[in-house]
């Protein structure tokens, strides 16, 4: 809801240079108070995000050009988007088209999420201590949405293939963009599956997810541009548990003796401890920030074969 009326918005009156719209976005997402999250934690870089990527301009641009004054087409765009971002609270992702992951450029729209998880640091440390690298052959990358997991994974184990699985056809479209984005075709796949419906018979040696897991009353209380996100990727029933269940009970058939599985669970992370007591989860922690993540070894979960 608007703390003051849109007259504030729509005064651009004034506004010629990029640090003119910046220190106007600042006030502007300020005075709405939006709600950050999707990438950045302040004002300051909310603003220099949605304003650098709408102009096609490089997140370290050198300060002198702040003073270049805008075309008024150019002006324009930033004045729609700064007001939708405040108005409809559409994240600076979809506004933009793109967001990033361990340093990487993604195509983003609503069919997806925006990209965020914490499992970017286990990705660009190749997911050591707790493997090998060296012995990383395949890499399914489960509820994929847009890609950015396992196209990742794929940027840091260059001789792996990789599978993105999601139940999503749409998702699957964006996945398949950014895999010819960043020339993956040859290694990386997009597969539409029910989790691991379609995945029979093949097997991994990490399987990294991002699934649905926001339980009943988060998903009711989710910030407005939370909202913007497809809810068939978050929402997980009343205990956000009814995907992380089930990929608790079919991933050890789908990975290699001495394999990982690796799931972001976020605020559902204590649900899970308190009802999978047996299970000797890892929980990983993040220097860069960010929690909810657990790793658990194949032979450390349930319904485990005997290996080959």
């Amino acid at each position: 809801m608007l703390t003051h009326p849109t007259a504030s918005l729509d005064d651009t009156r004034h506004l010629e240079t990029l640090r003119d719209f910046l220190r106007w976005a600042m006030s502007r997402f300020a005075e709405q108070k939006i709600f950050l999250g999707h990438g950045t934690d302040n004002y300051l870089d909310e603003a220099a995000w949605l304003i650098l990527q709408s102009l096609h301009l490089p997140a370290d641009l050198d300060e002198r050009w702040f003073d270049a004054r805008l075309t008024p087409s150019e002006a324009e765009l930033l004045h729609e988007r700064i007001r939708r971002r405040c108005i409809e609270r559409i994240p600076t992702a979809y506004l933009t088209g793109q967001a990033w992951f361990m340093g990487l450029p993604f195509q983003v729209n609503p069919h997806v999420l925006i990209p965020r998880s914490p499992t970017a640091e286990l990705i660009e440390n190749a997911f050591t201590p707790w493997i090998d690298p060296a012995r990383v052959e395949r890499i399914l990358d489960l509820c994929t949405g847009s890609g950015c997991i396992g196209i990742a994974c794929a940027s840091v184990f260059p001789d792996a293939q990789v599978d993105l699985a999601d139940i999503s056809p749409e998702a699957l479209d964006v996945a398949r963009t950014n895999i010819a984005l960043h020339g993956m075709e040859g290694r990386v796949r997009a597969i539409e599956s029910d989790l691991f419906d379609a995945l029979q018979g093949q097997r991994y040696d990490i399987i990294i997810s991002n699934p649905p897991y926001v339980d009943a009353r988060d998903m009711r209380e989710l910030p407005p541009e939370y909202r913007h996100e497809p809810r068939l990727a978050l929402e997980a029933g009343e205990d956000g548990m009814r995907i992380v269940n089930r990929i608790l009970a079919q991933a050890a058939a789908h990975l290699n003796p001495g394999g990982l599985l690796v799931v972001e669970v976020g605020n559902t992370e204590h649900t899970v401890a308190e009802r999978h007591p047996e299970l000797p989860l890892v929980w990983l922690e993040f220097q860069r920030g960010g929690d909810g993540v657990f790793l658990i070894t194949r032979e450390d979960l349930p319904n485990v074969e005997p290996a080959p």
